[in-house]
């Protein structure tokens, strides 16, 4: 696609998103803490970035790439470095660094503390050891905060520069870039952010890459355009939050859907596709944690009557390794259902001739993907020829190793079960 298709392309997706076409749900990202909670060539290409750099450098494993993001809140666990040296990961995301008021690194925050002290490095030199990249991940949410930083040209130089400087400080690979938040109308503004930080680490080494990730919805499309043509190494499509805490309960990365909504997945990544966001420089991001929601019954479907909350793999071991718990499969959306009554009744009841059933017995039920269900959603990555898939969040599966043998499979390019 030429420049000026591309640049009407995000013209007509901003002009979709203004006239109130499209919408995305609260963000959650599966936070601790928040109610919600195919092979390519190898080789990226592209024509001139609008920064005026060439197209991406190539990055091994194209195809079967499978990047990591790491929160900060799960690397001070003692045995998260043995967690991650399990995994096939390209690229590890350490999660997050961002800027003060006047453009430096907040060295404040509890992400800069782990990711530039002893547990960070450690996590950085064992990945480059074991062959993998790793990226820090720079983070500016909140509208208002992200129209300051992108109407700020000293601003964003000084951010820009902090951040070159701190890659070179830890010696790690690139910057991944996690705006949220955004007025449609500074999209031509984030892409050149995004050049411009891409500019200063290819002058600082060229080796050095950007990555991109970007929502699943009309406005995140719309910014991975805008990175693809900043010449943004990989953008990874965050696939998940389609629900989220403060609504009705389903997968938070429907397959397809079962209520009619035509947000899933496969119109995700049909948006991009249509808009012209590179397949061979796109990372499909899947969801590792659920959300749980007080329902009203046992049943697939049935109303929330309450917030939900996120619901962590790692805190409940114990029950998804349980033979005797067996979930229910929304075999649309592919997702695993687990019902728990207030009275401790796992899974749906079964009748039985002369049983009474209780009529004040309350329900929950949490929707989460296993190794099973995200399986069909790793093949779209093998099916639309991407560069690969991803995961958020590195840490959310310690103890299930299941899950890492799914990533093994993806990762050889071995067939999915």
């Amino acid at each position: 696609m030429s420049m000026s298709r591309r640049v009407t392309a995000v013209l007509v997706a901003l002009v979709v998103l203004l006239g109130g076409c499209a919408s995305a749900p609260e963000p959650s990202r599966g936070l601790p803490g928040d109610a919600a909670g195919g092979p390519s060539s190898g080789t990226a290409t592209g024509g001139p970035s609008v920064s005026g750099n060439p197209g991406p450098s190539p990055i091994a494993g194209a195809g079967h790439e499978l990047y990591g993001f790491l929160p900060y809140w799960e690397m001070d666990d003692p045995g998260i470095a043995e967690h991650v040296a399990s995994l096939p990961l390209t690229t590890l995301g350490l999660f997050s660094v961002t800027h003060t008021g006047k453009g430096a690194i907040n060295t404040r925050t509890r992400g800069y503390t782990l990711l530039t002290g002893d547990v960070g490095r450690g996590l950085i030199a064992a990945a480059h050891r074991g062959g993998g990249r790793v990226e820090i991940v720079y983070t500016s949410f909140g509208a208002a905060r992200n129209r300051r930083l992108l109407e700020d040209t000293e601003l964003q130089r000084s951010v820009t520069g902090a951040l070159v400087a701190q890659v070179a400080e830890l010696g790690v690979d690139g910057v991944d870039v996690d705006i949220e938040a955004l007025d449609p109308t500074l999209v031509p503004a984030y892409g050149a952010f995004v050049g411009g930080l891409r500019d200063a680490l290819r002058t600082a080494d060229p080796a050095l890459t950007v990555s991109a990730a970007t929502g699943a919805h009309v406005l995140g499309a719309a910014m991975a355009v805008a990175a693809a043509d900043a010449g943004a190494d990989r953008i990874f499509l965050m696939g998940y939050d389609y629900r989220t805490a403060g609504s009705e309960p389903g997968a938070t990365a429907p397959l397809d859907r079962s209520d009619g909504d035509p947000a899933t997945l496969r119109s995700s990544l049909d948006l991009y596709a249509a808009l012209g966001v590179p397949a061979d420089r796109l990372l499909l991001g899947l969801p590792l944690y659920g959300i749980d929601w007080p329902v009203a019954g046992p049943l697939i479907g049935a109303p929330a009557m309450g917030r939900g909350e996120a619901w962590f793999p790692r805190a409940h071991v114990d029950v998804l390794t349980n033979p005797g718990v067996v979930p229910e499969r929304d075999d649309v959306e592919q997702v695993d259902v687990y019902f728990l009554s207030s009275d401790g009744l796992t899974g749906v009841p079964t009748a039985s001739p002369g049983a009474s059933v209780p009529l004040d017995r309350a329900w929950r039920a949490t929707y989460v993907d296993t190794p099973a269900t995200l399986a069909p959603k790793l093949g779209l990555a093998n099916d639309r020829a991407l560069a690969g898939a991803g995961f958020w969040a590195i840490g959310y599966t310690r103890g299930l190793p299941a899950y890492t043998d799914l990533m093994r499979s993806f990762a050889a390019g071995k067939p999915l079960p």
